[in-house]
Protein backbone atom coordinates (compact mmCIF):
# COMPACT_ATOMS: atom_id res chain seq x y z
CA UNK A 1 0.00 0.00 0.00
CA UNK A 2 0.81 3.32 -0.67
CA UNK A 3 1.56 5.80 1.52
CA UNK A 4 -1.18 8.37 2.23
CA UNK A 5 0.15 11.95 0.97
CA UNK A 6 -0.20 14.78 3.70
CA UNK A 7 -2.74 18.01 3.18
CA UNK A 8 0.07 19.90 3.28
CA UNK A 9 1.91 17.85 0.86
CA UNK A 10 -0.74 18.75 -2.22
CA UNK A 11 -0.22 22.18 -1.43
CA UNK A 12 1.46 23.25 -3.97
CA UNK A 13 5.71 24.46 -2.85
CA UNK A 14 4.95 28.06 -4.60
CA UNK A 15 1.98 28.60 -2.81
CA UNK A 16 3.98 26.81 0.75
CA UNK A 17 6.58 29.58 0.18
CA UNK A 18 3.97 32.49 -0.43
CA UNK A 19 2.67 31.82 2.87
CA UNK A 20 6.36 31.51 4.11
CA UNK A 21 7.11 35.47 2.95
CA UNK A 22 3.47 36.55 4.37
CA UNK A 23 3.61 35.89 7.36
CA UNK A 24 7.11 36.03 7.84
CA UNK A 25 6.41 39.33 7.06
CA UNK A 26 5.14 40.41 10.63
CA UNK A 27 8.19 39.19 12.15
CA UNK A 28 9.78 41.95 10.14
CA UNK A 29 7.46 44.76 11.42
CA UNK A 30 7.95 43.02 14.95
CA UNK A 31 12.29 43.52 15.19
CA UNK A 32 11.81 46.77 13.46
CA UNK A 33 9.43 48.09 16.16
CA UNK A 34 11.44 46.39 18.76
CA UNK A 35 14.72 48.21 17.27
CA UNK A 36 13.58 51.75 16.69
CA UNK A 37 14.33 52.96 20.48
CA UNK A 38 18.09 53.02 19.29
CA UNK A 39 18.62 55.25 16.15
CA UNK A 40 16.96 57.85 18.74
CA UNK A 41 18.54 57.18 21.69
CA UNK A 42 20.16 60.30 21.97
CA UNK A 43 17.59 62.47 21.22
CA UNK A 44 14.70 61.05 23.30
CA UNK A 45 17.84 62.06 26.43
CA UNK A 46 18.44 65.67 24.79
CA UNK A 47 14.45 66.59 23.89
CA UNK A 48 12.51 64.53 26.43
CA UNK A 49 15.26 64.48 29.46
CA UNK A 50 15.51 60.77 29.40
CA UNK A 51 18.56 58.74 31.20
CA UNK A 52 20.31 55.55 29.71
CA UNK A 53 18.38 54.32 32.69
CA UNK A 54 15.01 55.31 31.17
CA UNK A 55 16.50 53.85 27.52
CA UNK A 56 17.39 50.84 29.44
CA UNK A 57 14.36 50.12 30.79
CA UNK A 58 12.56 50.37 27.59
CA UNK A 59 14.24 47.29 26.82
CA UNK A 60 14.00 45.82 29.82
CA UNK A 61 10.29 45.93 30.33
CA UNK A 62 9.85 44.37 26.93
CA UNK A 63 11.94 41.24 28.00
CA UNK A 64 10.01 41.38 31.41
CA UNK A 65 6.90 40.90 29.42
CA UNK A 66 8.10 38.35 27.22
CA UNK A 67 9.40 35.75 30.70
CA UNK A 68 5.70 36.54 31.55
CA UNK A 69 4.30 35.15 28.43
CA UNK A 70 6.75 32.57 27.91
CA UNK A 71 5.77 31.42 31.60
CA UNK A 72 1.90 30.79 30.21
CA UNK A 73 2.96 28.81 28.02
CA UNK A 74 1.54 28.33 24.18
CA UNK A 75 -1.89 28.02 26.01
CA UNK A 76 -3.40 30.79 23.71
CA UNK A 77 -1.90 29.38 20.41
CA UNK A 78 -2.99 25.71 21.22
CA UNK A 79 -6.93 26.91 22.01
CA UNK A 80 -7.08 29.79 19.57
CA UNK A 81 -5.17 28.36 16.55
CA UNK A 82 -2.17 30.13 14.66
CA UNK A 83 -4.51 32.54 12.40
CA UNK A 84 -6.32 34.20 15.24
CA UNK A 85 -3.36 33.83 17.51
CA UNK A 86 -0.84 35.83 15.21
CA UNK A 87 -3.82 38.33 14.28
CA UNK A 88 -4.27 38.93 18.05
CA UNK A 89 -0.71 39.25 19.09
CA UNK A 90 0.25 41.36 16.17
CA UNK A 91 -2.47 43.53 16.93
CA UNK A 92 -0.78 44.16 20.34
CA UNK A 93 2.63 44.52 18.67
CA UNK A 94 0.85 47.28 15.81
CA UNK A 95 -1.26 49.14 18.88
CA UNK A 96 2.40 49.25 20.99
CA UNK A 97 4.06 50.89 18.06
CA UNK A 98 1.57 53.46 17.56
CA UNK A 99 0.90 54.51 21.27
CA UNK A 100 4.87 54.71 21.77
CA UNK A 101 4.72 56.90 18.82
CA UNK A 102 2.27 59.26 20.00
CA UNK A 103 3.52 59.83 23.75
CA UNK A 104 6.33 61.74 25.27
CA UNK A 105 5.87 60.48 28.38
CA UNK A 106 7.95 57.99 29.64
CA UNK A 107 5.66 55.79 31.50
CA UNK A 108 3.30 55.80 29.22
CA UNK A 109 6.57 54.05 26.33
CA UNK A 110 6.79 51.90 29.39
CA UNK A 111 3.40 50.66 28.79
CA UNK A 112 3.81 50.55 25.31
CA UNK A 113 6.98 48.77 25.34
CA UNK A 114 5.47 46.06 27.78
CA UNK A 115 3.06 45.35 25.29
CA UNK A 116 5.08 44.77 22.21
CA UNK A 117 6.52 42.27 25.26
CA UNK A 118 2.93 40.88 25.49
CA UNK A 119 2.56 40.23 21.74
CA UNK A 120 5.96 39.61 20.26
CA UNK A 121 6.66 36.14 21.63
CA UNK A 122 3.52 34.82 21.56
CA UNK A 123 3.13 36.24 17.63
CA UNK A 124 6.59 34.48 17.42
CA UNK A 125 5.58 30.97 18.72
CA UNK A 126 2.27 31.08 16.83
CA UNK A 127 4.13 31.71 13.21
CA UNK A 128 6.95 28.90 14.30
CA UNK A 129 3.75 26.67 14.69
CA UNK A 130 2.32 27.83 11.56
CA UNK A 131 5.38 26.91 9.76
CA UNK A 132 6.25 23.57 11.38
CA UNK A 133 2.48 22.81 10.04
CA UNK A 134 3.44 24.20 6.09
CA UNK A 135 6.76 22.93 6.18
CA UNK A 136 7.98 19.52 6.62
CA UNK A 137 11.11 17.46 6.80
CA UNK A 138 13.94 18.88 5.37
CA UNK A 139 12.14 21.77 4.10
CA UNK A 140 11.83 23.13 7.95
CA UNK A 141 15.17 24.10 8.57
CA UNK A 142 15.38 26.29 5.37
CA UNK A 143 11.99 27.60 6.02
CA UNK A 144 12.91 28.56 9.55
CA UNK A 145 15.94 30.33 8.12
CA UNK A 146 14.07 32.66 5.70
CA UNK A 147 11.48 33.72 8.04
CA UNK A 148 14.53 34.38 10.57
CA UNK A 149 16.22 36.16 7.53
CA UNK A 150 13.48 38.57 6.65
CA UNK A 151 12.79 39.20 10.60
CA UNK A 152 16.31 40.63 10.91
CA UNK A 153 16.02 42.65 7.98
CA UNK A 154 13.55 44.19 10.01
CA UNK A 155 16.34 45.06 12.57
CA UNK A 156 18.87 45.97 9.75
CA UNK A 157 15.77 48.61 7.88
CA UNK A 158 15.95 49.91 11.74
CA UNK A 159 19.67 50.55 11.64
CA UNK A 160 20.11 51.89 8.18
CA UNK A 161 16.63 54.01 9.15
CA UNK A 162 18.53 57.55 9.29
CA UNK A 163 20.17 56.68 5.99
CA UNK A 164 16.76 56.05 3.87
CA UNK A 165 14.28 57.80 6.27
CA UNK A 166 16.75 60.75 7.16
CA UNK A 167 13.71 63.02 6.53
CA UNK A 168 12.37 61.68 9.65
CA UNK A 169 15.00 62.71 11.65
CA UNK A 170 14.57 66.25 13.01
CA UNK A 171 12.88 65.43 15.46
CA UNK A 172 12.26 62.32 18.20
CA UNK A 173 8.71 61.66 17.02
CA UNK A 174 8.76 61.42 13.38
CA UNK A 175 11.08 57.89 13.34
CA UNK A 176 8.87 56.45 15.90
CA UNK A 177 5.92 57.29 13.66
CA UNK A 178 7.52 55.73 10.75
CA UNK A 179 7.86 52.76 12.92
CA UNK A 180 4.41 52.71 13.58
CA UNK A 181 3.47 52.39 9.74
CA UNK A 182 6.19 49.58 9.60
CA UNK A 183 4.43 47.45 12.58
CA UNK A 184 1.17 47.55 10.81
CA UNK A 185 3.02 44.46 9.46
CA UNK A 186 2.29 42.76 12.67
CA UNK A 187 -1.30 42.63 11.30
CA UNK A 188 -1.54 43.56 7.80
CA UNK A 189 0.37 40.33 7.83
CA UNK A 190 -1.64 37.81 9.92
CA UNK A 191 -4.57 38.93 7.75
CA UNK A 192 -3.26 38.06 4.89
CA UNK A 193 -2.10 34.63 5.82
CA UNK A 194 -5.51 34.01 7.18
CA UNK A 195 -6.92 34.85 3.61
CA UNK A 196 -4.16 32.05 2.63
CA UNK A 197 -4.87 29.53 5.07
CA UNK A 198 -9.03 29.69 4.92
CA UNK A 199 -8.02 29.20 0.28
CA UNK A 200 -5.66 26.05 1.58
CA UNK A 201 -8.17 24.50 3.68
CA UNK A 202 -10.92 24.91 0.59
CA UNK A 203 -8.53 23.60 -2.27
CA UNK A 204 -6.41 21.33 -0.27
CA UNK A 205 -8.11 20.69 3.05
CA UNK A 206 -5.24 21.57 4.76
CA UNK A 207 -5.58 20.50 8.45
CA UNK A 208 -5.35 22.08 12.14
CA UNK A 209 -1.98 23.33 13.37
CA UNK A 210 -0.62 20.91 15.63
CA UNK A 211 0.04 21.61 19.51
CA UNK A 212 2.56 24.09 20.60
CA UNK A 213 5.27 22.73 23.29
CA UNK A 214 4.61 24.01 26.44
CA UNK A 215 6.59 25.05 29.20
CA UNK A 216 6.55 22.17 32.27
CA UNK A 217 8.25 23.09 35.20
CA UNK A 218 8.17 19.37 36.16
CA UNK A 219 11.00 18.78 33.11
CA UNK A 220 13.03 21.63 34.60
CA UNK A 221 15.02 18.81 36.85
CA UNK A 222 15.54 16.41 34.18
CA UNK A 223 18.05 17.99 32.46
CA UNK A 224 21.49 17.36 32.44
CA UNK A 225 24.74 19.37 32.89
CA UNK A 226 25.42 19.23 28.96
CA UNK A 227 22.22 21.84 28.72
CA UNK A 228 22.53 23.54 31.79
CA UNK A 229 25.82 24.92 30.34
CA UNK A 230 24.68 25.67 27.22
CA UNK A 231 21.77 27.39 29.04
CA UNK A 232 24.31 29.21 30.54
CA UNK A 233 26.26 29.80 27.82
CA UNK A 234 22.72 31.30 25.79
CA UNK A 235 22.65 33.72 28.73
CA UNK A 236 25.31 35.06 28.58
CA UNK A 237 26.40 35.66 24.61
CA UNK A 238 22.90 37.20 24.66
CA UNK A 239 23.50 39.65 27.55
CA UNK A 240 26.03 40.99 25.65
CA UNK A 241 24.79 40.87 22.42
CA UNK A 242 21.44 42.71 22.70
CA UNK A 243 22.02 45.11 25.42
CA UNK A 244 25.12 46.11 23.51
CA UNK A 245 22.80 46.92 20.29
CA UNK A 246 20.41 48.72 22.40
CA UNK A 247 22.85 51.53 23.45
CA UNK A 248 25.43 51.09 20.22
CA UNK A 249 24.19 54.06 17.93
CA UNK A 250 24.72 56.03 20.82
CA UNK A 251 28.04 55.11 21.73
CA UNK A 252 29.00 55.09 18.09
CA UNK A 253 27.79 58.67 17.76
CA UNK A 254 29.17 60.24 21.05
CA UNK A 255 32.63 57.95 21.40
CA UNK A 256 33.40 56.96 18.15
CA UNK A 257 32.22 60.68 16.62
CA UNK A 258 30.21 59.02 13.91
CA UNK A 259 27.03 60.15 12.17
CA UNK A 260 23.92 59.08 13.05
CA UNK A 261 23.34 57.35 9.57
CA UNK A 262 26.97 56.05 9.40
CA UNK A 263 26.39 54.75 13.64
CA UNK A 264 22.85 52.92 12.37
CA UNK A 265 25.04 51.54 9.71
CA UNK A 266 27.29 50.19 12.03
CA UNK A 267 25.20 48.76 14.17
CA UNK A 268 23.41 46.76 11.21
CA UNK A 269 26.47 44.84 10.59
CA UNK A 270 25.30 42.05 13.08
CA UNK A 271 22.25 41.26 12.17
CA UNK A 272 23.39 41.80 8.82
CA UNK A 273 25.86 39.47 8.77
CA UNK A 274 23.93 36.71 10.61
CA UNK A 275 21.33 36.81 7.97
CA UNK A 276 24.02 35.72 5.28
CA UNK A 277 26.73 33.93 7.39
CA UNK A 278 24.66 31.73 9.75
CA UNK A 279 23.01 29.37 7.48
CA UNK A 280 26.31 28.69 5.96
CA UNK A 281 27.67 28.14 9.55
CA UNK A 282 25.03 25.63 10.01
CA UNK A 283 25.87 24.39 6.56
CA UNK A 284 29.32 23.31 8.09
CA UNK A 285 28.80 22.32 11.24
CA UNK A 286 26.34 19.53 9.96
CA UNK A 287 29.10 18.36 7.77
CA UNK A 288 32.16 18.80 10.34
CA UNK A 289 30.17 18.59 13.81
CA UNK A 290 32.38 19.93 16.00
CA UNK A 291 30.50 21.86 17.75
CA UNK A 292 31.28 22.67 21.19
CA UNK A 293 34.75 23.89 19.82
CA UNK A 294 33.18 26.09 17.47
CA UNK A 295 30.57 27.42 20.41
CA UNK A 296 34.40 28.01 22.27
CA UNK A 297 35.71 29.28 19.11
CA UNK A 298 32.57 32.29 19.29
CA UNK A 299 32.93 33.00 22.94
CA UNK A 300 36.26 33.38 22.41
CA UNK A 301 36.48 35.90 19.65
CA UNK A 302 33.35 37.86 21.85
CA UNK A 303 35.46 38.16 24.90
CA UNK A 304 38.06 40.79 23.58
CA UNK A 305 35.59 43.15 21.70
CA UNK A 306 34.04 45.47 23.96
CA UNK A 307 37.62 46.32 25.29
CA UNK A 308 38.82 47.54 22.00
CA UNK A 309 35.79 49.77 21.29
CA UNK A 310 36.05 51.17 24.75
CA UNK A 311 39.35 51.82 24.61
CA UNK A 312 39.45 51.87 20.83
CA UNK A 313 42.81 50.06 20.65
CA UNK A 314 42.17 48.77 16.87
CA UNK A 315 40.43 49.95 14.23
CA UNK A 316 36.89 50.01 14.22
CA UNK A 317 36.35 47.26 11.76
CA UNK A 318 38.52 44.90 13.92
CA UNK A 319 35.92 44.54 16.47
CA UNK A 320 32.65 44.59 14.68
CA UNK A 321 34.16 42.28 12.25
CA UNK A 322 34.81 39.44 15.52
CA UNK A 323 31.83 40.76 16.93
CA UNK A 324 29.49 39.95 14.02
CA UNK A 325 31.54 36.55 13.57
CA UNK A 326 30.78 35.45 16.66
CA UNK A 327 26.80 36.72 16.55
CA UNK A 328 26.84 34.32 13.55
CA UNK A 329 28.48 31.63 14.57
CA UNK A 330 27.52 30.53 18.25
CA UNK A 331 23.53 30.99 17.46
CA UNK A 332 24.57 28.46 14.36
CA UNK A 333 25.52 25.75 16.55
CA UNK A 334 24.03 26.22 20.24
CA UNK A 335 20.45 26.03 19.24
CA UNK A 336 20.42 22.77 16.89
CA UNK A 337 23.16 21.29 19.67
CA UNK A 338 20.07 21.22 22.00
CA UNK A 339 18.53 18.74 19.82
CA UNK A 340 21.35 16.30 20.56
CA UNK A 341 21.59 16.61 23.88
CA UNK A 342 17.50 16.46 24.94
CA UNK A 343 14.94 14.27 23.96
CA UNK A 344 12.33 15.29 21.34
CA UNK A 345 9.29 15.39 24.18
CA UNK A 346 10.95 17.52 26.09
CA UNK A 347 12.66 20.08 23.05
CA UNK A 348 9.59 22.59 23.62
CA UNK A 349 9.95 22.86 27.54
CA UNK A 350 13.98 22.97 26.95
CA UNK A 351 13.69 26.38 24.00
CA UNK A 352 10.92 27.39 26.36
CA UNK A 353 13.46 27.53 28.90
CA UNK A 354 16.34 28.85 27.06
CA UNK A 355 14.62 31.41 25.93
CA UNK A 356 12.82 32.35 29.02
CA UNK A 357 16.79 32.81 31.07
CA UNK A 358 17.92 34.31 28.46
CA UNK A 359 14.83 37.40 28.03
CA UNK A 360 16.10 37.64 32.49
CA UNK A 361 19.27 38.28 31.42
CA UNK A 362 18.91 40.51 28.45
CA UNK A 363 16.43 42.59 30.96
CA UNK A 364 19.02 42.62 33.76
CA UNK A 365 21.75 43.75 31.82
CA UNK A 366 19.59 46.76 29.78
CA UNK A 367 18.82 48.29 33.20
CA UNK A 368 22.26 47.84 34.41
CA UNK A 369 24.22 48.98 31.56
CA UNK A 370 21.79 52.17 31.34
CA UNK A 371 22.44 52.46 35.44
CA UNK A 372 26.42 52.56 34.67
CA UNK A 373 26.11 54.81 31.73
CA UNK A 374 24.19 57.23 34.08
CA UNK A 375 27.06 56.96 36.73
CA UNK A 376 29.75 56.97 34.66
CA UNK A 377 28.65 60.28 32.71
CA UNK A 378 28.47 58.52 29.21
CA UNK A 379 28.12 61.31 26.97
CA UNK A 380 29.60 63.17 23.72
CA UNK A 381 31.29 65.51 26.25
CA UNK A 382 32.95 62.03 28.67
CA UNK A 383 32.66 59.18 25.86
CA UNK A 384 35.26 57.55 28.69
CA UNK A 385 31.97 57.17 30.58
CA UNK A 386 31.29 54.20 28.41
CA UNK A 387 34.02 52.14 29.24
CA UNK A 388 33.05 50.77 32.47
CA UNK A 389 29.78 49.46 30.62
CA UNK A 390 32.03 47.53 28.47
CA UNK A 391 33.79 45.97 31.14
CA UNK A 392 30.86 44.67 32.21
CA UNK A 393 30.04 42.95 28.39
CA UNK A 394 34.01 41.77 28.43
CA UNK A 395 33.14 39.92 31.61
CA UNK A 396 30.34 38.36 29.95
CA UNK A 397 31.92 37.39 27.38
CA UNK A 398 34.67 35.61 29.60
CA UNK A 399 31.80 34.15 31.47
CA UNK A 400 30.48 33.02 28.23
CA UNK A 401 33.96 31.32 27.68
CA UNK A 402 33.91 29.22 30.71
CA UNK A 403 30.79 27.91 29.85
CA UNK A 404 31.90 26.75 26.54
CA UNK A 405 34.87 24.94 28.14
CA UNK A 406 32.97 23.34 30.38
CA UNK A 407 30.51 22.27 28.01
CA UNK A 408 33.37 20.46 25.72
CA UNK A 409 34.67 18.81 29.15
CA UNK A 410 31.09 17.35 29.98
CA UNK A 411 30.74 15.89 26.10
CA UNK A 412 33.90 14.26 26.38
CA UNK A 413 32.77 12.87 29.75
CA UNK A 414 30.86 8.99 30.23
CA UNK A 415 27.58 10.70 30.13
CA UNK A 416 28.74 13.24 26.73
CA UNK A 417 26.45 13.67 24.06
CA UNK A 418 29.55 13.53 21.53
CA UNK A 419 28.20 16.66 19.96
CA UNK A 420 32.19 17.33 17.94
CA UNK A 421 30.71 13.83 16.26
CA UNK A 422 27.87 14.08 15.11
CA UNK A 423 27.53 15.13 11.37
CA UNK A 424 24.88 14.64 8.80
Amino acid sequence: MSEAVSPVRRVPPAYRWLVLVVISLAMFGNYYVYDSIAPIADMLKADLGFTDSNIGSLYSIYSIAAVIVLLLGGVAVDRYGTVKSTIVFGAFCTIAAVVNALTEDFTVMMVARFLLGLGSEPLIVAITTALAKWFKGRELSFAFGLNLTIARLGSVAADWSPTWAKFAYESWQAPLLVAAAIGALCVLSPLGYGGLEANARRRYGLGDAGETDKFAWGDLFRFDRSFWYVVALCVTFYSAIFPFRSFAIKFFIEAWDMTREAAGQANSVLPLAAMIVTPLFGLLVDKVGRRTQLMFLGAFLLMPVYLLLGYQLLPFGVPIALMGIAFSLIPAVMWPAVAYIVEEKRLGTAYALMTLVQQVGVAGMNWLIGFTNDRSGASVANPGGYVPGMWIFSVLGFLALIFAILLWRADKGPRGHRLDEVKT
